[in-house]
C-alpha cells in the first residue's frame, strides 16, 4: 500500500458514488492513508462541494440517478475553477464505448469495479503528484511575474493563467476570465499551423498607444492546451534592451528599435529629427555591432533580444 506519508497533509480527495458500500470502503482506505475525504452522492452535490473545496482528485462514479457521472465531469472541465482537477472515473462498465466517453469527459483514469482500495490508492498518489507539480510551476510563475496562459485550442478557453497573464489580457482586450480574444485564438491557430508545417511560430504583437503586447507561442501542454507568454513592453523599456542586449549608443538603439517596428529611413529621421542620410549612418555602425549585412536580419535579431529569445 502506498506510503500514508507521501503527499501532504492537506490532500483533499471528492469521492462521488450513490452506493452507501462503496463510499465506505474508499472513505476508510483514504482516511487511514491520510486523505482528507469529502463525499457527495448525487452530482449536483458534487459540483457544489468541488467548487467549494477544490480538491486535489475527485473519484466519480460513472452511473448515478439523475445527473451522471459523464455530465458531472464534462461541467468540471467547463468551469475555469474547477479545470485542473484530476478525476478518476469508477465505473463497472468496461465496454469500450464507456471507457471513451469517460476520457472524452475529461477523465484522467479509470478504476473498474467491484473496488480495489490498494489500486485506487496507487492511482491517487499518481495523479496528486502531477498535479502537486502543475501547482508549483504555476505557483513559480506568478512569484516571478511570468505572464503565462494555457489555451484549449479545440474551444478556445483558458485552462489556466498567472495573474500577470489575466491582467494583460483584461487590459488588452476586456474579455471574460475563461475566453480566449478572437484576434489571439486566431493567431494560436495560425501559430499552431506554422509548427505542424515546420516552420517557427511568428509573434504577434497588439499596440496600444505606446505600450504593446508580444505574445510568443510555446508548445503543446498536453490534451491540444497550447501554452502562450504574453509581455507588455513600451518604446523606452525596448530601447534600453537594444541597448543592453547588443552595446549600442542611444541613437543606435533608438534607430534600430523603429526598424524592428516597419519604419523606412525617411520614417524614423522624421520620428528622430534626423535626416534619412544620417539614419542610414547609424544602421551602417549597427550592422557592424550585430554583424549582420541587411536590415531583416538586423530587425529579426532586436526582435528576438526583444521578447527574449
Amino acid at each position: 500500500m502506498p506510503d500514508p506519508l507521501d503527499h501532504d497533509i492537506s490532500d483533499i480527495v471528492l469521492i462521488v458514488d450513490d452506493v452507501p458500500e462503496n463510499l465506505s470502503l474508499l472513505h476508510d482506505a483514504l482516511d487511514e492513508a491520510g486523505y482528507t475525504v469529502l463525499v457527495a452522492t448525487r452530482g449536483e452535490a458534487a459540483l457544489q462541494r468541488a467548487r467549494q473545496s477544490l480538491p486535489d482528485v475527485i473519484l466519480l462514479d460513472a452511473m448515478m440517478p439523475g445527473m451522471d457521472g459523464f455530465e458531472v465531469a464534462r461541467r468540471l472541465k467547463a468551469d475555469f475553477a474547477t479545470h485542473h482537477i484530476p478525476i478518476i472515473f469508477m465505473t463497472g462498465l468496461t465496454e469500450t464505448e464507456h471507457v471513451v466517453a469517460a476520457f472524452t469527459a475529461g477523465a484522467a483514469d479509470y478504476v473498474t469495479k467491484p473496488i480495489r482500495p490498494v489500486e485506487v490508492l496507487a492511482r491517487i498518489a499518481a495523479h496528486m503528484r502531477n498535479a502537486r507539480q502543475m501547482r508549483q510551476a504555476r505557483t513559480a510563475l506568478d512569484a516571478f511575474g511570468q505572464a503565462t496562459v494555457a489555451v484549449h485550442a479545440a474551444n478556445g478557453k483558458r485552462v489556466w493563467q498567472t495573474a500577470l497573464a489575466r491582467k494583460l489580457l483584461d487590459d488588452y482586450f476586456a474579455c471574460g476570465e475563461k475566453d480566449t480574444p478572437p484576434r489571439l485564438l486566431e493567431w494560436i491557430a495560425q501559430a499552431i499551423a506554422s509548427q505542424r508545417e515546420g516552420r517557427e511560430p511568428a509573434a504577434l504583437l497588439i499596440a496600444d498607444g505606446n505600450r504593446r503586447l508580444l505574445a510568443s507561442f510555446h508548445d503543446q501542454t498536453g490534451d491540444e492546451e497550447w501554452l502562450v507568454v504574453l509581455r507588455e513592453e513600451n518604446d523606452a523599456s525596448a530601447i534600453e534592451s537594444l541597448i543592453a542586449a547588443f552595446r549600442l549608443t542611444q541613437r543606435e538603439a533608438e534607430v534600430l528599435y523603429w526598424v524592428t517596428l516597419g519604419k523606412t529611413n525617411k520614417d524614423i529621421g522624421d520620428i528622430l529629427g534626423s535626416s534619412p542620410r544620417t539614419v542610414n549612418k547609424h544602421l551602417e555602425h549597427i550592422f557592424e555591432k550585430l554583424g549582420v549585412e541587411t536590415r531583416t536580419a538586423a530587425a529579426n535579431l532586436a526582435t528576438g533580444k526583444m521578447r527574449g529569445v
